[in-house]
């Protein structure tokens, strides 16, 4: 720890943001759910998953009910590229479920990525490139105006690539990559070239991801600038706004609950908060707290254990003891909460057990009235 920290850091900026409406806001419904653990997830592992792992790791989200689940970078190694391959041609993709795959924006990259989703009944392209100041001068050593074109470049290509391809339902997604970090009039001017190229429209929308790609500030930092694109993309009815939210600092739950009420409709994250880093958001965690809250989620997590079983065993990484839902210590209390109430059901009592979730419903009664 530094003596002075002052002489390092600098606080984050604050989102100049009049009127702001999320704090009053209630969540009422899920997010749209998407998983990218067997891409971001699986690029965290030291040793990653093979192809046998990474499809049962998929047929277990499916399971789950997730809609959407990102597969792989099929132009960054043979191996995503044989998995994408493997899903398609042995028909192992249900037909309420679309496979996302992950792609720079570089010609060649993107020409790779089509050949893998070749056949395809549905599939979400995601392009990215980062747009915050420190990579335009550090990485890419070019101008707004050259950031700007490059994501625009690569939207134009990839709607190239999916009309010479009418056969697959085709979904386009952004990412301003580090867009936390970045100016939002910039990242609303990227975004907006980008949608002006692929023109989405009401009846087929596409996603413009946000995300927090090293987590830098406090929740409500990150929730103003949610509110602030909200406001003030072009084609907001057109787009589905998702988040990607990072867990450096460690409150990733918060800061997509947080971004949900800001006007988020989407969200990206790993069963368990795997990831890069300190990780991605928890799904679990987080659905499963919006279920505490009487929410239906459209995920069923009742087999838990077996949903941490194949997550442990295929990446190779423990859950933590105290997870909130599926750690040694919740598992315990729900198993004695179990007993108890049957203990009370035994002896012919009325009321229900004292669970987590009726003790909640009891106390936010007491709170509101």
């Amino acid at each position: 720890m530094l003596r002075n920290p002052a002489d390092k850091y600098r606080p984050f900026p604050a989102v100049r943001l009049t009127g702001r409406k999320w704090p009053s806001r209630t969540i009422n419904q899920a997010p749209v759910w998407m998983s990218t653990d067997l891409r971001d997830g699986n690029q965290a592992l030291i040793e990653p998953m093979d192809a046998a792992q990474k499809l049962e790791f998929f047929e277990m989200l499916v399971s789950v009910g997730f809609k959407e689940i990102e597969v792989g970078f099929p132009s960054a190694s043979q191996a995503d590229f044989d998995f994408v391959r493997k899903l398609i041609e042995e028909q192992r993709i249900p037909d309420d479920v679309t496979i996302e795959v992950f792609v720079p924006s570089r010609a060649e990259l993107i020409a790779r990525t089509f050949e893998a989703l070749e056949g395809a009944p549905r599939a979400i392209v995601h392009l990215y490139n980062a747009i915050c100041p420190s990579f335009r001068r550090i990485v890419f050593n070019q101008s707004k105006a050259g950031i700007k074109a490059l994501a625009v470049e690569g939207t134009r290509l990839i709607k190239e690539h999916a009309q010479a391809r009418p056969g697959t339902h085709w979904t386009f997604q952004y990412s301003p990559e580090t867009f936390n970090a970045t100016e939002l009039p910039f990242s609303r001017e990227v975004c907006d070239a980008v949608a002006q190229t692929w023109r989405p429209t009401r009846e087929h929308k596409m996603i413009i991801n946000l995300p927090a790609s090293v987590e830098a500030a406090t929740p409500n930092v990150f929730a103003d600038q949610i509110e602030w694109m909200d406001r003030n993309l072009g084609f907001r009815d057109s787009i589905v706004l998702s988040v990607h939210p990072h867990n450096d600092r460690g409150t990733a739950v918060a800061a997509a609950e947080l971004a949900m009420l800001a006007g988020a409709d989407r969200v990206e994250g790993c069963l368990f908060g795997n990831g890069e880093r300190t990780g991605n958001v928890d799904l679990v965690t987080l659905a499963m707290n919006l279920d505490a809250q009487g929410i239906q989620t459209g995920l069923d997590f009742s087999g838990i254990a077996e949903v941490r079983r194949v997550v442990e065993r295929c990446n190779q990484l423990p859950v933590h003891p105290r997870h909130p839902y599926a750690g040694d210590a919740a598992l315990r209390a729900a198993s004695v909460e179990r007993h108890d109430a049957t203990m009370h059901e035994d002896r012919g009592a009325t009321a229900g057990s004292a669970n987590h979730t009726e003790w909640m419903g009891v106390d936010r009664e007491s709170v509101t009235a």
